[in-house]
């Protein structure tokens, strides 16, 4: 099994390929926009073949992943994490020296206000239902940040934005589907307000994968910025929103320690690879990830570098899992697990075939 040092981290591509595919051609039926979150992959070679579907542009979580990739050539970026004024100088330097279209995303008034003169194009955060970050759409305090904006002193208001990641928190489709088409009423329903009062919205973005893997129809709607489609995950699969044959990457661990008589054993693959997301406990055994091939295996605890995989009894493990055999585990939450890594080792028919760099700077 693959001749490479433990832990490692797998990219199954033929499977990566598929789930790309399957969201830009979902996105087109859908009438909308893709703008993939890249935070989940934080990889030049994953961007470009989601931009070579189809993408028109990539979302960002963090100002190094703006620079990594408009510095690569992505010529439209939205930074899609709230900013503060100490940030902005930074931004516009970057859009300056890339010639990208470099958007951002505020709720607050002052920071508005210290957008204007910037030159940067910028989206208006609104809370969908997550209760994460976002103006309340129904209150005054967002139409007077939305009135700030449409001024547009020296910027660009794009339109408005929102997160449905309280779609991680359903237990199937349909629920996913409820939650899709609540994010899609909510921004519609406040476009229109803001139009009756004069304010123009040109573009409304909405995103989670649950939500867009569920969403029946998303009429009024731009653009959709799902990300971790790009791998999906073990919550992915619990909560109905994926098959496990479509989890795009795995952590690939050693046997370490596996004593007489135990009913675990030991792996080289803890909290630093797989992080310590526990996983949509509101749908499935507690666990903090799944080995695959192997469903009668817990991973049941996390130490810094240790992981402990348990058993229901010794007898199960019998003769198995010796010191030096490896196993594949599907990790909990595909975007932190690849946040813990230098690098994937990227498979294709069973056979590492190159080597990417994932950009994780802070």
């Amino acid at each position: 099994m693959y001749e490479i040092e433990t832990p490692a981290l797998l990219l199954h591509l033929d499977v990566v390929e598929r789930n790309v595919r399957s969201m830009a051609d979902r996105a087109r039926r859908l009438g909308v926009a893709l703008r993939p979150h890249a935070k989940t992959h934080k990889c030049l070679q994953l961007g470009r073949l989601q931009l070579e579907h189809g993408a028109g542009g990539l979302t960002v979580a963090t100002l190094v992943e703006a620079e990594v990739f408009a510095r690569a050539g992505v010529r439209d970026v939205t930074w899609a994490f709230p900013i503060d004024p100490g940030h902005v100088a930074h931004v516009r330097r970057l859009a300056l020296e890339t010639g990208a279209t470099v958007r951002v995303v505020v709720d607050d008034l002052a920071t508005a206000q210290a957008l204007a003169g910037s030159g940067l194009h910028v989206w208006l955060k609104v809370d969908c239902g997550y209760h994460r970050a976002g103006v309340d759409p129904s209150g005054a305090y967002a139409l007077a940040v939305a009135r700030e904006l449409a001024r547009e002193q020296g910027l660009t208001f794009d339109g408005l934005l929102s997160h449905s990641g309280h779609a991680y928190r359903t237990r199937n489709k349909p629920e996913a589907a409820q939650v899709a088409e609540q994010e899609r009423r909510v921004m519609v329903e406040f476009a229109e307000r803001l139009r009756r009062e004069g304010i123009p919205v040109r573009e409304i973005s909405v995103g989670s994968t649950p939500a867009m893997a569920a969403a029946e129809r998303l009429e009024g709607v731009t653009e959709a910025r799902p990300g971790n489609y790009v791998f999906h995950d073990r919550t992915m699969v619990l909560i109905g929103c994926c098959a496990p044959e479509d989890v795009g990457v795995s952590v690939l661990a050693s046997v370490v320690s596996h004593q007489p008589g135990a009913a675990h054993f030991i792996v080289n693959a803890g909290a630093l690879e797989l992080s310590k997301d526990t996983g949509p406990a509101h749908v499935g055994p507690a666990a903090m990830g799944a080995v695959r091939g192997a469903p009668e295996l817990t991973v049941a605890t996390l130490s810094q570098e240790h992981g402990l995989i348990r058993a229901e009894s010794a007898a199960v493990l019998d003769g198995r899992f010796k010191v030096g055999e490896r196993l594949e585990i599907m990790p909990n939450h595909s975007c932190l697990t690849v946040a813990h890594f230098d690098q994937y080792h990227v498979v294709r028919d069973g056979r590492v075939v190159d080597r990417w760099k994932i950009e994780r700077g802070r």
